[in-house]
């Protein structure tokens, strides 16, 4: 892996970790492309540089998870269906890891987006309930809605963002529980892929992984801030149409087309 390489993921992890456009996906898509080969070390570095972006959002949020305390609970309770479906099925899930699957599960999360826009058409953008008037149920909901996500093109922040949006949370507050559930969620696949792996990784990985995870934060820290101020005003319409582009494209390009 060059500099180049390592500034490019980490570029493209920290704009599209918090986007409902899945940042792994697109991780696989563009290595897929500089030819870097998908090995269990290239896997493990693509999970730990999303790392850098976590950072980014709890600099970003950190006096409200500091006020409110109940958030915390929420956050853990809404973590548990995919830390207990990862650890079940750690091996089957990197198996899925592959440019045919990001693809077909980009295209599908887009028409679903599509599909849960078109029944809130009629409702205004700014409709639905706060993120304190969320409850430890439905926390727990959109956890199950964050675990469909282990599987590469979902999107975490997509799958938890439309599981919010049909629990009945405003499309800002459904996309800052999605940031927020990032936090417990990314730190702890990171930290367990990182030991498994940290075998198969050697010096030279460290130091690109450090560059990708700093450009990942910087990259991270606008791109929130500036979502959080577009879903305030706006439907995930383009993102439901950008997914769908994008899916179709890879799936032609590199999927259909032999090498």
């Amino acid at each position: 892996m060059t500099l180049f390489d390592a500034l490019l993921l980490g570029a493209l992890e920290g704009v599209t970790e918090f986007l409902p456009v899945s940042s792994t996906g697109h991780l696989i898509l563009v290595s897929q492309l500089l030819g870097l080969e998908q090995t269990n070390a290239h896997k493990a570095f693509e999970v730990a540089i999303q790392l850098g972006s976590i950072l980014a959002v709890l600099f970003l949020y950190a006096k409200d998870l500091i006020k409110d305390k109940t958030l915390w609970i929420k956050l853990a309770i809404a973590f548990v269906p995919t830390g207990v479906l990862g650890f079940l099925f750690y091996k089957q899930i990197k198996g899925l890891f592959g440019v045919e699957t990001v693809s077909i599960m980009l295209i599908a999360g887009g028409i679903i987006f599509l599909i849960v826009e078109y029944f809130r058409r009629d409702k205004a953008i700014d409709s639905g309930k706060e993120l304190s008037e969320l409850t430890y149920k439905e926390a727990f909901l959109i956890g199950v809605f964050q675990s469909l996500s282990m599987i590469p093109g979902t999107s975490r922040s997509g799958a938890t963002i439309i599981g919010g949006l049909l629990l009945g949370l405003k499309r800002k507050s459904a996309a800052e529980f999605s940031f927020l559930l990032a936090i417990p969620t990314m730190m702890i696949a990171t930290a367990y892929d990182l030991i498994k792996h940290r075998h198969e990784m050697i010096v030279d990985d460290y130091s690109m992984l450090a560059v990708a995870f700093v450009t990942a934060f910087i990259f991270a820290f606008f791109t929130v801030k500036l979502f959080v101020g577009f879903v305030s005003r706006h439907t995930f319409t383009p993102f439901a149409i950008y997914r769908i582009i994008v899916g179709i494209l890879f799936f032609y390009f590199i999927v259909s087309i032999p090498a």
